[in-house]
């Protein structure tokens, strides 16, 4: 019997999920000969924590063990956290998304910007100027086509993060910079 579909995975693993304090963002099942794999993608405001992840995956295989949707399939368990590349669409992500770089495609026009505030209807990104720095920008939810986080690799400007309002509560800030070989060599040294 091959691995239940992606449905049948989801009806088992809600409540559990939702009953541990997290959202179940997806359920990806792969079916691919005998390397079979169930993959279930949770988040929460304070995100993922490696031990949670580990005690919901524990919790989850106990769940697969007892109906018999499973059969004698072998398969493996990944349960995991979204990652970067997520479409944000839902306004949980929003929330939970403050604070970082995105590309947002309004179909009129593409823009990067900060995620700032989520309103009713709207979302606040603030928006670099290069003469005037940056400002905030209200854009109505519906106008979103789409939108991706971008992975920051340096130290995000103060002035764009206040507009933003910060970091969502429990989540990690942008990326700090880091430093190169000669900048470490020169900090272990006498001055």
């Amino acid at each position: 019997m091959p691995v239940p579909s992606e449905e049948r995975v989801t009806e088992l693993v809600s409540d559990l999920v939702q009953r541990r304090g997290f959202d179940l963002e997806d359920v990806v099942v792969t079916s691919a000969g005998k390397h079979s794999a169930v993959r279930v993608v949770v988040d929460s405001d304070a995100g993922l924590e490696l031990d949670q992840a580990a005690e919901l995956s524990r919790e989850i295989s106990a769940v697969f063990d007892d109906v018999s949707d499973f059969g004698e399939s072998p398969y493996n368990l990944e349960v995991t956290s979204p990652g970067v590349d997520r479409p944000l669409t839902l306004p949980r992500h929003w929330r939970r998304s403050r604070g970082r770089k995105a590309t947002f495609d309004l179909g009129h026009e593409n823009i990067d910007g900060r995620i700032g505030r989520l309103n009713e209807n709207t979302l606040d990104v603030v928006v670099g100027g290069a003469k005037t720095g940056p400002a905030v920008r209200e854009i109505p939810l519906d106008d979103i086509r789409s939108a991706v986080v971008r992975v920051e690799f340096s130290k995000p400007n103060p002035k764009e993060m206040e507009l933003a309002g910060g970091v969502a509560e429990g989540r990690v800030a942008p990326a700090e910079p880091t430093m190169s070989v000669d900048e470490e060599e020169s900090e272990g040294q006498d001055k």
